[in-house]
Order: structure tokens, then C-alpha cells, then sequence
């Protein structure tokens, strides 16, 4: 933050503020994340005299309906953003709230969703949070017992969606917004639920951080400084967790042997960052601990399990899987008619089957029949992988092949009636492998649903070509 200083808001700060911030700038989409409040009133009015400077400029709205008032909101940002030639998009969005989970955190989660699915690819997103917003976030990750990336805060510049999030009003306190917009008397709304002190957020606002502005008044500037610094210290952490996790990688699971050769704070390291690189919410200190100590001193046949929110780490002899918490298995049959380029939709959680021609294949696509059925184990199955030997046991191949047993009956059996052909991307049969004579090859893929839209959980020797 070294081109810009923290007064002299207006137009001609933004330009340079987001000249430092966003790659390619000018010549970038932006949108405005736009709730009709002081914070994003000012970087809207700021933003709409540089829209010529810009590929696009164009804000959205989003609106809850939690509080009565917010059809009157919707009417203000409309009318605000025609008064300042900026197109307006309103979503409005549904707010369900899971046990535990307060109304401000799924109002929270409900409007980044629709922000997400509104946000075009390569756009940058800028929501309008400031100096005071980070001095807030940080004393309630204090609060929280929060780490060092709790206290990192909010970053200025994040990959979001499909484009980016950017906060670059963070320099600035509220105070220097709200003069900026008086002495141009630009109206916004004031949402009186920022007055409920019940909040922790708005405790803070109301209660705490005056009376620290009183003793310390560069208090928002200082801490912001800290959060910056913690920010910097968890990049160096987590290269070295990505280092560790390259090196313990087994699949898209962990060897516990090279995670156990690391120390206790290093190996929590890098448990976190594998957790966190998949999308799902990290587990609190005492799961993480749970993982790094409990599961590791385990007996190597116990499959210990950790389980929050929706998502289980086990341990599988020596490997660490993430999967979720509860797994969707299936047992009616299902007909797939064999086409050119196949590909059958499998219900729930487990993805989808493809068959594809591919000149070095390990299927002889000629060989199958015209009509294939899909089922999931349920017992005493058996395959023969080589045409001179005998018929092997499912149960023992998926065994060797360290498949968890939560996974083994989510297993697709592609199969004749009831003679299985394929398992999987693990095995096929040697009836229909493909061999010097054959004029159309393939294989079958199995397109597992990764965890941020549910779940996958891979084991060695993946690729139907055993």
C-alpha cells in the first residue's frame, strides 16, 4: 500500500488505488457488490466517474428478504445506480439456516452464493470493506482463538468463483467515506439491524472499538498493519505445507508414514492445508488435534474416523482420506444402452460413466454388449483378470487394492446380466480386453464428484485397464 494514502478519498484515489491492486487494470470487468450502505454507496460514487476507463462497470444487489424494509432497499439501489449511469442487477435469494448457524452467517453465506453464480469469468468483484472492517474481523478472531490465518483477516485480493474478490477500500477508516459522501450529500441506507448489540460484530462496533479509538487512535491502522503481517507469515506456511503435502501425496490421499516422519506442528500444517485446498471448512482445534495425534497412534486396521460439519478424515490403513460424512450408497440396477461416447449419469453423490474410444484403450468396445447394467456390490462377485486364470473375488481385489470399505459398495459394477466386466476404473474383464485383433478400443471413465460439490475419494491404480 505504498502509491496511495489513507485520506483524499474520491475518484482519482480509487483509480490508483486499483491501478496497484488489480492485475491489468484499467482494462478489466468490474462489478460492484453494491448493499445500498454507507461503505458500498461511497465505492460505487467513487467507481462511476472511471466507468468510461473500464472494459465494463456494473454492480449487483442482493436482497435477503429478512428485514421488512428491503423491497424499499432494492428501490433505492435501483434509482442510486440509474443517478450514477451504473447497470443494476437484484438477486434475491432465499436465507435457510442450519443448526448452530446464526442468521448473519447464512445471510453471509446466501449472498456470496449469489454473488458467485452472478460473477463472470476473469471479473473482478470488489465488495467495500474498510480499515474498521478489518480492525473488527481481527478482534474477533482474537475472540475465536483464531491462528494466523484467522488473524491475516480479510485479504485485499482473492481468487473468487470464476474472477476475483477485491477489497480496496481496506486503507481507508469509515469516517473518511462517510465525509466524502456528506459533502456531496449522496444518500444511503441505514440498516437499523446494525444496532443490535446481541451481535458480536456490531458489539464491537458500538461498544469496544471506541473506547480503543479513544486511547489509541490509530488503532485501525496499526492492527491492519498486524493482520498484514500475519498474512505474509501464512503464505511461507502455507508453501511449506504444499511442500510437505506434494511429498505425502497418495492419490488424493495422505501417506501416513511421511506425515509421521514430520514434527507435530508441521504435520498440523500440513493436515490444515490439505483440508482447507479442497474447498470444505476446516475442523476446529480439537478435531484438527484429533487428526494430527489420535488417528496417526491408531492401530493401522482400525479406520479411525474424525468427523465435523459434513465431511470425515479417516484413516485407512497407511493412508489419511477426506471424504464425506455420510456416503451414498446404492443397490437398484440401472440399464445403460452402449452408444458412441456413452455416458451414464449415476445417481446421488457418485458421478458419472463414460465410455470413450481411445486408439490405446484396454476395452475391446466390440465386445460388449449392445446393452450393459450397472450395480453396486452386494456380495460373492468375482471378475477374471486374465483369461488363464481363475475368477478373482471382488471382495479380496478391493481389499489388496486398499479401497476404504465406506467405498468399496459405492464401487459401479458395470456389467452382462450378472457377469461383472468392469469395476470401476480398477479392473476389467478379460473376456472384453482388447488385445492385437481388435479394431475399436476404449475405456471407462468414472468421473467422481469432487468435495467441493460433494465428494471423491480416489486409491491406487485407478483407470479401468488392469
Amino acid at each position: 500500500m505504498a502509491g496511495v494514502t489513507r485520506s483524499s478519498f474520491g475518484p482519482d484515489w480509487l483509480d490508483r488505488r486499483l491501478a496497484e491492486l488489480l492485475p491489468g487494470y484499467p482494462r478489466v470487468a468490474v462489478c460492484v457488490a453494491f448493499s445500498g450502505g454507507l461503505d458500498s454507496t461511497a465505492l460505487l460514487a467513487a467507481l462511476a466517474p472511471l466507468s468510461k476507463r473500464l472494459a465494463e462497470l456494473r454492480a449487483i444487489h442482493v436482497d435477503h428478504g429478512i428485514n421488512p424494509a428491503s423491497g424499499r432497499w432494492s428501490r433505492h439501489c435501483r434509482t442510486l445506480a440509474r443517478v450514477l449511469h451504473v447497470p443494476l442487477g437484484v438477486r434475491r435469494v432465499s436465507v435457510s439456516r442450519a443448526r448452530g448457524t446464526s442468521l448473519e452467517a447464512a445471510a453471509r453465506a446466501a449472498r456470496y452464493e449469489a454473488l458467485a453464480a452472478a460473477l463472470k469469468p476473469g471479473e473482478f468483484l470488489l465488495t467495500a470493506h474498510h480499515e474498521d472492517d478489518q480492525l473488527e474481523t481481527v478482534l474477533l478472531q482474537l475472540m475465536r482463538g483464531a491462528g494466523i490465518a484467522g488473524l491475516a483477516a480479510m485479504p485485499e485480493i482473492v481468487p473468487f468463483a470464476s474472477g476475483w474478490l477485491a477489497r480496496p477500500l481496506l486503507p481507508l477508516p469509515r469516517a473518511t467515506l462517510e465525509r466524502w459522501l456528506r459533502d456531496r450529500g449522496i444518500p444511503w441506507i441505514e440498516d437499523d439491524s446494525n444496532l443490535d448489540e446481541r451481535i458480536d460484530r456490531n458489539y464491537l462496533r458500538l461498544k469496544i472499538v471506541p473506547l480503543l479509538r479513544a486511547r489509541w487512535p490509530g488503532a485501525g491502522a496499526a492492527v491492519a498493519r498486524s493482520a498484514r503481517h500475519a498474512a505474509q507469515a501464512q503464505r511461507i506456511l502455507d508453501r511449506l505445507a504444499r511442500m510437505d503435502v506434494e511429498r505425502a501425496a497418495d492419490g488424493d490421499a495422505l501417506s501416513v508414514p511421511r506425515l509421521r516422519a514430520l514434527d507435530l506442528d508441521r504435520r498440523r500444517n500440513a493436515i490444515r492445508f490439505w483440508i482447507a485446498r479442497a474447498g470444505v471448512p476446516l475442523p476446529d482445534a480439537r478435531r484438527l488435534e484429533e487428526i494430527a495425534r489420535t488417528l496417526f497412534t491408531a492401530r493401522a486396521d482400525a479406520n479411525p474416523v474424525v468427523e465435523w460439519g459434513d465431511v470425515a478424515v479417516q484413516r485407512h490403513a497407511n493412508r489419511l482420506l477426506l471424504r464425506p460424512r455420510t456416503l451414498t450408497v446404492h443397490r437398484s440396477p440401472i440399464e445403460w444402452l452402449v452408444t458412441r461416447d456413452a455416458k451414464l449419469q449415476l445417481p446421488g453423490d457418485l458421478g458419472t460413466l463414460e465410455l470413450v474410444e481411445d486408439a490405446r484403450g484396454p476395452v475391446d468396445l466390440d465386445a460388449l454388449p449392445p446393452k450393459l447394467t450397472i450395480r453396486w456390490r452386494s456380495g460373492g462377485e468375482r471378475i477374471r483378470l486374465d483369461a488363464r486364470g481363475p475368477r478373482r473375488a471382488l471382495k479380496d481385489l478391493l481389499q489388496s487394492a486398499r479401497v476404504p470399505p465406506a467405498e468399496r459398495a459405492r464401487v459401479p459394477l458395470v456389467c452382462d446380466g450378472e457377469r461383472v466386466l468392469i469395476v470401476g476404473d480398477l479392473w476389467i474383464d478379460a473376456a472384453i480386453r482388447a488385445g492385437p485383433g481388435s479394431r475399436r478400443r476404449g475405456r471407462l471413465v468414472w468421473h467422481r464428484i469432487s468435495l467441493r460439490g460433494k465428494s471423491h475419494v480416489t486409491y491406487p491404480g485407478r483407470g479401468a485397464s488392469r
